[in-house]
């Protein structure tokens, strides 16, 4: 099967209203919400509902189900034909509206990576319950990062209930969504095949929002600090399958990555194409001319600096591509995922901390926005998986090394 990478027309839709989006409500209020940190945008409301709106015409996916239903419809009429669904519908949405701003789409309602959580491994069933909530992911822990197989959060089977304990860090909306996906282990003498994900309410016994994070950048994003104390939830919260399967490992639970990752991927395309378009525009006005015709060392040194930036943009873009259309297409994508991730995030973090240079004195200061992008850009670099993590699954991918071969 091979991939078309001219977008089709029935994403245009979703392009031009999130770049609309972007641009008339994100941009003019970047600067405010991030200097009034953790202030909820309460213009996000009034998008969110557009956004609901639209998901019931099919033009738009709000909540996890957007993703599923799409993929439903999109299913193909002849064998072999290809499909742009769920995923690629949501990486066109996030790569437009993080080109106004990251942190205002991290706290769109229904858009949270648990949506994206729950979408991977959820049920139908599950679907019809989750798939219009707006959800949170608690993964990471005060004793572990990027290795996700060293959760210690537990959730043991009571009855006909799991309880679940453990505190959860950088959870990301986990102040203001409704629901938040917690990884936590059924059974540690199990090791990493124990891994479940389950949703549970926010406002429910025994989930206390401890304090929300200072941050460098996507500051108006609350990221939280969660502690679970004997909190009880029906075991039908535990997405996907309840069995602990030791040979698969957590393969079910990791497969949420295969999703998500191509998503901050896009993230961090989206924040690229601003700073680069930013940095054209200013490159322009000193009189500096991009000249794709004639050979870097020819040319001024911002404008070779440009051309090699602009490059890695292309590159991540079309792995980002690549990664979402293979999850679109049910093809096995944690390779490219990973790919993608990594070219992303490290291409974003270059092109932002490189605008700021070259730009000065009017980079470095508030009157533009390169350097808030300059600190948002990091975060896609380090959430869903570090860079030196993500090059570590594509070494014992491309090695084909497990993980207790290559650490």
């Amino acid at each position: 099967m091979a991939i078309n990478l001219e977008l089709p027309r029935k994403l245009n839709t979703t392009i031009d209203q999130a770049h609309q989006a972007a641009a008339e409500i994100f941009r003019p209020i970047s600067r405010k919400y991030d200097l009034a940190e953790h202030s909820y945008p309460v213009e996000l409301d009034t998008l969110a509902s557009l956004y609901d709106g639209l998901a019931e015409t099919g033009q738009a996916g709000a909540g996890a189900d957007g993703g599923r239903s799409q993929e439903k419809k999109a299913k193909p009429e002849r064998e072999g034909a290809n499909i742009n669904g769920g995923n690629m519908q949501s990486v066109m949405n996030v790569i437009e509206t993080c080109w106004g701003d990251v942190g205002l789409t991290l706290s769109m309602p229904y858009q949270g990576l648990g949506n994206s959580a729950i979408a991977a491994v959820a049920t139908d069933e599950q679907l019809k319950r989750f798939g219009k909530v707006w959800a949170a992911m608690a993964i990471t822990e005060p004793s572990f990062g990027s290795d996700s197989a060293a959760v210690t959060a537990t959730a043991k089977l009571d009855g006909d209930e799991y309880v679940i304990n453990g505190e959860k860090i950088f959870v990301t909306s986990g102040s203001r969504a409704t629901h938040i996906v917690v990884w936590a282990s059924v059974d540690r003498s199990l090791g990493r095949a124990a891994i479940k994900s389950f949703v549970v309410p926010r406002e429910h016994p025994g989930v206390e929002v401890v304090r929300l994070e200072h941050k460098l950048g996507i500051r108006v994003s609350d990221t939280a600090v969660i502690r679970f104390e004997n909190c009880r939830i029906p075991k039908e919260n535990l997405l996907g399958s309840p069995e602990v399967d030791t040979k698969k490992g957590f393969g079910g639970v990791m497969q949420t990555f295969d999703n998500t990752r191509p998503l901050v991927a896009g993230m961090a395309v989206g924040v690229a194409r601003a700073a680069l378009e930013e940095l054209r525009r200013i490159l322009e006005e000193a009189g500096i001319e991009i000249d794709y015709d004639k050979p870097a060392e020819n040319q001024h040194a911002a404008a070779a600096e440009f051309i090699r930036m602009e490059s890695d943009f292309e590159a991540a873009y079309l792995l980002t591509i690549r990664a979402t259309w293979m999850a679109d297409n049910k093809e096995p994508n944690s390779l490219q995922a990973s790919m993608a991730k990594a070219k992303a995030g490290r291409t974003v973090t270059d092109v932002t901390n490189k605008a700021v240079e070259l730009t000065g004195t009017l980079g470095y200061s508030e009157r533009l926005l390169l350097e808030k992008w300059a600190r948002d850009s990091k975060i896609l670099d380090i959430f869903e998986g570090t860079q030196q993590i993500q090059q570590l699954i594509i070494a014992r991918r491309v090695l084909n090394k497990s993980s207790a071969e290559l650490k």
